[in-house]
C-alpha cells in the first residue's frame, strides 16, 4: 500500500510521538529517559512493522470470507420503558448533521467528513495512520475533536429509535453513516487508523448497533445492496480487530488504552465470531484484560492512573467486556468482578451528597457509551446504579437514586425489575473512609445528609507507569464538599494536545489545593503526557474516631532542592465543632517562599479580610479560613491569564472564571504553618 504524504518526512525517533508544541531533541531526550531497554526495543521494532505495513506486509488487506451462520448474543437492549421522544429527537438530530461535542453543538452535515477537525476545520491527510503526526495541530487540527465523532457513540441512540419506532429511516441512516465511514476511512490510512483505543471503543459502539438492529438477519441487510453493505461492514470490523491485535499499547502506555483495546477487541471477537480468529483473539483478548484489571486498579478499587475520570472510563470497558462474556457463558472470574464492585466502593466514598466527585487527575470528557441526555446525566451515579444491581448494593442504589437510560441498556426488563425491587441502604453503613493503597482518605461527618461534610485527601501516587501521563502535581491536596455543595475544588482539565500553556496549568501544583514551594511543581513536567520526577506521597497516620477524623502525610517531591524542602500535612476535624485544622510542617535550612492555593467552586461567593482570613458562602453554608502563627501576603484571583488563575474546568476545552485565593509565606528555617476553617451550616 502506498501513503500519498504531504506532511514532512518522519524523524528516526518518530515512533515517540512528540508534542508539536514543542518538538524538539529535548522533548525527544526527555521521553527516552521514561523509557526501559526493552520498552526503546518494543517501539523500534513496531515503527518497523508499520513500515512493513505500507507496503501491505502483515496487514488485512484479504479478509477471510465470514461464516454468519452464528447467531449473534445480546447484552444491550432497548425496553419499551425507555422515552421513545428522547431517542427520536437524538436520532434526528444526528441525521441532520447535528452532533453534541465536549457539550457544543457542531453542524457536521448528514454525511459528516470523518477526518475533519470540526473545530478547527482542518482535514488530516489520507496518508499512513501509523506515521502520520496526529498530535500536530497544524497538520490534523485537535485530534481530539477528529476522534470523538469517530467513536460512534451517537449511532446506538439511532439503533435504539428504529427499535423502539420501527421506522425505517432510521435504520437506512445508521446505514449511510457507517458506510461513509468505510468509505472515507480506507484501511490503514488517516486519523482514524492511528489509535488502537479509537478502534476499540468503535467495535464496541458498532457491536451495540448490531445487536439492536438484529445482527445479521436485519432487515439493513436484504437485498443485494444490503448484502454488499454487510460485507464491507463486516470487512472493516475484521480489519479493525486484526489491527489491535498488531498494535496493542504497552510498556509506558499500557494504561487505560490497553484496557479499551482489549475491551474492543473481546467485545468484538464474541460479537462477531464469524472468523477462525475471532475464537483465538476471545481467549487471547480476555486472558489479558483479566490480567490488566487486576494490575491497573488497586485491591482497594482505586485506578493507578489517580484520574476519577479515567477510572470511570475503564471500569465501563472491564464491565462491557464482561458482560459480553456473560452472554455467551464465558464467565470472568470472581476476583474479576470483585475489583468492579471496590472500584465502585471507591467512587461511591468520594461521592458527596449531590452526586459530585473530586476531579482528580486528567478529563477528557472520554466515554465508552453514553445515552441521549439533557446535561443531567452523572456517568458515577449511573455506574453505581448498574452495580446495585449485579452486586445487590442498596447503598449503590441509595446513591445512585436511579437506573438512568443507560443502566436499562444493560440490563434490560429483568435487571430494571431487580432494582426496582431493591432495598435503598444508608450508604453511610458501609461507607469505607481510607483506601490505602491508592492514597485517599475521607474524613467529615453526617454523610450522604445534608448536613454533610465530606472532605477528600489526596496522599496517592502521582499517576502509572513511568510517564504517569494522566496524573497532576496534586500531592496532599484535598477537597472540601458541605452538604452536597462544593466548596474548595480540584479545577480539572481543560486541555490536551493544544493550549499548552494552560495544559500545564491545570496539572500545576498551582491548581491544587495545596503547598508550593519556591513557584516550582512539586513533579517536574516532561511533556503534555509525561512527568520526569514524581513526587511520592505518604500516609503516615490515618485515624476515624467518634469526635475527630485525623490524617498526616507527607510527599518527597521538594527533596530536589538545593535546599531540600520537605512537607507534610495534618488534618484534625472536630465534629463537634464541625472546625478542621490544617497543619502544613515545612521542614527546611534556608529560606523559601511558600504558598498555599485555595481553589473555589465557580458559584461560591468568596471575599478576604484583614489578615488573609477568607469567607466563602454558598447554599446556606458558610466556609472561614484564617491562617494562624506566620504572617501571609493574600492575594485573590478570578479568571486571570497572568498569572493564570482562578479558573474551573468542568468540561473539556471549556473553563469559566472561579475565585482562587493564595496565601505566600516567606520562611526562614522549619516552619509550622496553621490553617483553622470554621464550618457553619444553614
Amino acid at each position: 500500500m502506498e501513503a500519498q504524504s504531504s506532511q514532512k518526512a518522519a524523524t528516526p525517533l518518530s515512533f515517540l510521538k512528540p508534542d508539536h508544541q514543542a518538538a524538539s531533541a529535548l522533548w525527544y531526550w526527555n521521553r527516552l529517559r521514561c523509557m526501559s531497554a526493552p520498552e526503546i526495543g518494543h517501539r523500534l521494532r513496531q515503527r518497523l512493522s508499520a513500515q512493513l505495513q505500507q507496503y501491505g506486509l502483515g496487514t488485512a488487506l484479504v479478509v477471510p470470507e465470514p461464516d454468519v451462520s452464528a447467531v449473534a448474543p445480546t447484552f444491550v437492549y432497548a425496553p419499551g420503558s425507555l422515552p421513545a421522544e428522547r431517542y427520536v429527537a437524538a436520532a434526528d438530530q444526528i441525521l441532520a448533521g447535528q452532533w453534541r461535542l465536549f457539550g457544543r453543538d457542531y453542524d457536521l452535515g448528514e454525511i459528516p467528513e470523518w477526518n475533519r477537525d470540526p473545530k478547527t476545520g482542518r482535514r488530516a491527510p489520507l496518508v499512513f495512520g501509523k506515521t502520520l503526526e496526529y498530535r500536530d495541530e497544524a497538520i490534523v487540527g485537535d485530534i481530539k475533536y477528529v476522534w470523538e465523532p469517530n467513536r460512534h457513540l451517537p449511532l446506538v441512540s439511532l439503533a435504539v429509535a428504529f427499535r423502539l419506532t420501527g421506522e425505517r429511516r432510521y435504520l437506512d441512516g445508521l446505514r449511510r453513516l457507517i458506510d461513509s465511514w468505510i468509505e472515507q476511512c480506507p484501511y490503514l490510512m488517516g486519523p482514524n487508523w492511528t489509535s488502537s483505543l479509537e478502534l476499540g471503543i468503535r467495535l464496541i459502539n458498532w457491536s451495540l448497533v448490531w445487536q439492536l438492529i438484529g445482527g445479521s438477519r436485519s432487515e439493513m441487510f436484504t437485498g443485494g445492496d444490503g448484502q454488499r453493505f454487510q460485507s464491507r461492514w463486516l470487512a472493516a470490523i475484521y480489519q479493525h480487530m486484526h489491527f489491535i491485535v498488531g498494535h496493542p499499547s504497552r510498556f509506558s502506555s499500557a494504561n487505560n488504552h490497553l484496557i479499551g483495546e482489549l475491551a474492543g477487541l473481546y467485545v468484538a471477537s464474541v460479537t462477531w465470531p464469524y472468523w477462525a480468529d475471532a475464537k483465538r483473539w476471545q481467549q487471547r483478548a480476555r486472558a489479558e484484560l483479566i490480567t490488566e484489571a487486576l494490575r491497573q486498579n488497586g485491591l482497594d478499587g482505586v485506578n493507578r492512573e489517580q484520574a476519577v475520570s479515567y477510572q470511570q472510563f475503564v471500569f465501563d470497558f472491564l464491565l462491557l467486556a464482561a458482560l459480553a462474556g456473560r452472554s455467551v457463558g464465558d464467565e470472568f472470574p470472581a476476583e474479576y468482578w470483585g475489583r468492579l464492585e471496590k472500584m465502585l466502593e471507591f467512587i461511591a466514598a468520594i461521592m458527596d451528597a449531590n452526586g459530585h466527585v473530586p476531579q482528580w487527575g486528567d478529563a477528557d470528557d472520554g466515554y465508552v457509551l453514553v445515552p441521549p441526555h439533557a446535561g443531567d446525566f452523572c456517568p458515577y451515579r449511573s455506574q453505581l446504579g448498574v452495580g446495585a444491581v449485579l452486586f445487590g448494593r442498596g447503598d449503590f442504589k441509595r446513591k445512585a437514586k436511579t437506573l438512568d437510560d443507560k443502566g436499562r441498556w444493560l440490563l434490560g426488563d429483568d435487571g430494571i425489575g431487580e432494582f426496582e425491587r431493591l432495598i435503598p441502604v444508608n450508604p453511610a453503613a458501609r461507607l469505607r473512609r481510607a483506601f490505602p493503597e491508592g492514597g485517599h482518605y475521607i474524613l467529615g461527618d453526617a454523610f450522604d445528609t445534608t448536613q454533610e461534610v465530606r472532605i477528600v485527601v489526596d496522599a496517592g501516587p502521582l499517576g502509572y507507569q513511568a510517564i504517569a501521563a494522566h496524573g497532576h502535581a496534586d500531592a496532599l491536596a484535598f477537597t472540601l464538599s458541605l452538604g452536597g455543595h462544593e466548596f474548595l475544588v480540584d479545577p480539572g482539565t481543560y486541555a490536551y494536545h493544544t493550549e499548552r500553556a494552560w495544559r500545564d496549568y491545570f496539572r500545576s501544583t498551582a491548581a491544587h489545593n495545596t503547598v508550593r514551594v519556591d513557584g516550582f511543581d512539586q513533579s517536574v513536567i516532561g511533556g503534555s503526557f509525561m512527568w520526569l520526577r514524581h513526587a511520592k506521597s505518604v500516609c503516615h497516620e490515618w485515624e476515624s474516631r467518634t469526635d475527630e477524623d485525623y490524617f498526616v502525610g507527607s510527599h518527597d517531591g521538594y527533596q530536589r532542592l538545593s535546599d531540600p524542602v520537605r512537607h507534610e500535612r495534618g488534618m484534625l476535624y472536630h465534629k463537634r465543632s464541625r472546625r478542621l485544622e490544617i497543619t502544613d510542617f515545612i521542614e527546611c535550612r534556608a529560606a523559601h517562599s511558600i504558598e498555599r492555593f485555595w481553589h473555589f467552586a465557580e458559584d461560591v461567593a468568596v471575599g478576604l479580610e484583614p489578615g488573609g482570613a477568607i469567607w466563602a458562602a454558598k447554599g446556606g453554608w458558610q466556609l472561614r479560613l484564617m491562617p494562624e502563627g506566620a504572617a501571609v501576603m493574600a492575594k485573590v484571583y478570578r479568571g486571570r491569564h497572568k498569572p493564570m488563575a482562578g479558573w474551573v474546568s468542568r468540561r473539556f476545552g471549556v473553563k469559566e472564571r472561579a475565585t482562587t485565593v493564595v496565601w505566600t509565606t516567606a520562611v526562614k528555617q522549619t516552619t509550622e504553618l496553621q490553617t483553622i476553617a470554621d464550618i457553619t451550616g444553614p
